[in-house]
This record gives C-alpha cells, sequence and structure tokens, in this order.
C-alpha cells in the first residue's frame, strides 16, 4: 500500500487547478502543464489541497496511486517554483555558450556541438557551469541528461560533463613497466 499516494497536496497562491474528467490542468506564474489522471483514481481539490484517492482497488490503481499523486505534486511545485539542474563541464579547452534556444558546445571534437533547446527549457552558462532551468521537472531532467551524454565523464582525468552533485570514481592510469 502507498503511503505516497495518500499525503495532500497543497497548492500555493497563484496557482490554479482545473480538471475536465480525467484531464488535469495546472496553471501558474510560470506556465501551464497538463496531465491525464490514470483511470480509477479520483483527484478532489477543497480549500487549495489535492487529495488523490482510489475508485476501486485494483494491482494497477495500486502500482500507480503514488505515482499519480507524485507526478501532480511536481506539476504544482513546477508552475509555481521551477526545477533546476547544474551541469559542470571540466576539460583544457572544453567550453559551451548559448545563443537564443541554442547552445554551442567545444568538447575536444574536430567540429562544435550545437543543442536544441525545447520549449519551457531555458540554459545559462557562467564559467563551466550550466545550469538549466524550467516548470516541468522532466524536460529539465530530460534535457539535461542528454547534455551530459554529449560528453561523458571519463574515469582517468574526469574531462566531460557531469552533474555538479556527482562523483566521479577515478580509475589508475598505466605505471610504466620497470625492468
Amino acid at each position: 500500500m502507498s503511503r505516497i499516494g495518500r499525503k495532500p497536496i497543497t497548492v500555493p497562491a497563484g496557482v490554479t487547478v482545473g480538471q475536465n474528467d480525467r484531464h488535469i490542468t495546472v496553471t501558474g506564474p510560470k506556465g501551464t502543464l497538463e496531465l491525464e489522471l490514470m483511470p480509477d483514481l479520483k483527484l478532489e481539490q477543497e480549500n487549495g489541497v489535492l487529495t488523490l484517492s482510489r475508485v476501486v482497488e485494483t494491482p494497477e490503481t495500486q502500482r500507480t496511486f503514488g505515482l499519480m499523486r507524485t507526478l501532480i505534486a511536481n506539476m504544482v511545485s513546477g508552475v509555481s517554483e521551477g526545477f533546476t539542474r547544474q551541469l559542470e563541464i571540466n576539460g583544457v579547452g572544453f567550453r559551451a555558450a548559448v545563443a537564443g534556444n541554442m547552445i554551442t558546445f567545444a568538447l575536444g571534437f574536430s567540429h562544435p556541438i550545437l543543442f536544441e533547446l525545447p520549449e519551457g527549457v531555458e540554459a545559462k552558462i557562467e564559467r563551466n557551469l550550466i545550469t538549466v532551468s524550467g516548470f516541468d521537472k522532466q524536460a529539465v531532467g530530460q534535457v539535461a541528461a542528454n547534455i551530459r551524454a554529449l560528453k561523458k565523464p571519463e574515469p582517468y582525468k574526469g574531462k566531460g560533463i557531469k552533474y555538479v552533485e556527482e562523483r566521479i570514481r577515478r580509475k589508475a592510469g598505466k605505471t610504466a613497466a620497470k625492468g
């Protein structure tokens, strides 16, 4: 039994939650997000508090109960506060620059890499830190993962793009043979 699904979601001021049958729309100062509620789940709103409940107890509703509550809570906090993810570029000559919705990377390849940001996601670059921000948690995380995949950190010198909180396990390099 999910304990996460039972927790109420408080809706901050300035955020409106609309529901049309199973279609949920959350609107706030940062933007609008939409979600289809799984069948046999019911969302109720009263006094600025959202509660999710199961209409029918099936294995499918037990599996998705906590997930749907978390997705709705992420939508509410996303349109009010937003989400950020930070990446760090390590390596001599590795650079990034933002121009509009395009990021240009110089990552040691023979050509620059152009990365297009999707709508609703923006990036700022300060020295070797890339800050990806937006109101959709899934989109922000996916963009950060795609940027990291351009040049994953290698285990010998740590060169590449990594998350700020990520720790790279370093390997010892070759040692010269004595003899």
